[in-house]
């Protein structure tokens, strides 16, 4: 029961709650970011994906927690949940700023998540963790991506893509060490699959 009140907890902070970040928000030292209304919109559409990840990030750890009946392991999903509000407080201050509106279909970004991850932690920690591996390596270089298509003067944006992307190299090697499996060939194409159509949806909603 308290690990169900925690996990509805946890989605209805995640969708309905302002998030409050643990970490400052990352920035680049001396740079100021002056932007036209033209690059506001881009840039918007862009944090607005990113912030969409870090939705799903919350609804995957979460049920990988959920899942899991390794206390370590819990522990483990917990702490790395923890490390993504940041990446969510951080995505959703920069829409405002930006003066972009999250994604319509956020619940329903979160449900899909949390199914997902919810099917991986049953299948056994191991797939979990490879599943973590994946998703991580996938979000890593999408991010990359990102500081390729941001605006080159948008130093506020990219700086918090830029910490984001290390973040989440960090949580893929972590999920290595504590004993990842590697993942199929057609379950990662399957994750590419749903990773482009949630991207280019919320990019537009």
């Amino acid at each position: 029961m308290d690990k169900l009140l925690i996990t509805l907890d946890t989605a209805l902070r995640t969708l309905f709650v302002a998030p409050q970040a643990t970490q400052p928000c990352p920035t680049l030292a001396g740079q100021s970011t002056e932007l036209s209304s033209t690059e506001k919109v881009y840039s918007g559409a862009l944090m607005r994906v990113n912030h969409v990840g870090e939705v799903c990030a919350q609804a995957l750890y979460t049920a990988q927690a959920f899942a899991t009946k390794n206390e370590s392991l819990r522990e483990h999903f917990t702490r790395a949940s923890a490390e993504e509000t940041d990446h969510l407080a951080w995505t959703a201050q920069r829409l405002e700023e930006l003066g972009a509106r999250q994604s319509l279909l956020n619940p329903l970004w979160y449900a899909g998540a949390f199914g997902l991850g919810l099917i991986a932690g049953r299948l056994g920690d191991k797939v979990s963790l490879g599943f973590v591996v994946e998703t991580e390596n996938q979000v890593e270089a999408h991010l990359q991506s990102h500081l390729s298509l941001l605006p080159d003067n948008d130093h506020a944006s990219r700086a918090i893509v830029a910490q984001m992307k290390d973040d989440e190299a960090r949580h893929a090697q972590e999920a290595k060490e504590a004993g990842a499996m590697e993942l199929p060939g057609p379950i990662k194409g399957l994750m590419r699959v749903a990773a482009k159509v949630m991207t280019t949806v919320a990019h537009r909603v």
